[in-house]
């Protein structure tokens, strides 16, 4: 009786230790996903400086030529135009005067589109920060090097 006891749990702590290791995402540090990180986060870190400096030529450098900013609140602002569009009226209308990107997870295998997961945070003239949200951005592999090509974000204030 003991020894089926013991095989049992055997069995049960091998079936565990085998599922657990089914759900538990691998790290990808595949150098392709490595280079697809360390371009966004090179972006991420300039992207705000077009408010900071108030250069639009920044903030469209960022994304895809084919690129959509779907903003909450409004339809989406698609293809050449679309950051241009985007940066004028969040310029003059919301007037964020810095920003903060806060990346929690990239997913993808880094060789043509990967996804980006985080937190952002908006300021004013005052570096007082009046909005907060979550995003989730497609970058894509073009020519030009990683480029935003779906942009989709949302506040975290009602």
């Amino acid at each position: 009786m003991i020894r089926i006891i013991w095989l049992s749990s055997l069995i049960v702590l091998s079936l565990l230790f085998f599922l657990c290791q089914c759900a538990a995402p691998a790290a990808d540090h595949s150098p392709p996903l490595m280079e697809a990180s360390k371009a966004i986060a090179e972006s991420n870190a300039i992207y705000f400086q077009a408010f900071v400096k108030g250069d639009s030529s920044l903030f469209i450098e960022r994304y895809a030529e084919d690129a959509c900013i779907m903003a909450p609140g409004s339809p989406p602002l698609c293809g050449s135009n679309a950051a241009l569009e985007f940066y004028r009226t969040a310029y003059h209308d919301i007037k964020p005067r810095d920003g903060h990107f806060i990346t929690t997870a990239i997913y993808g295998d880094g060789k043509e589109y990967v996804t980006e997961e985080g937190e952002w945070q908006s300021f004013d003239e005052h570096k007082v920060m009046f909005d907060h949200g979550k995003f989730l951005v497609l970058w894509k592999k073009t020519p030009k090097g990683w480029k935003m090509y779906r942009d989709s974000f949302s506040s975290n204030k009602n």
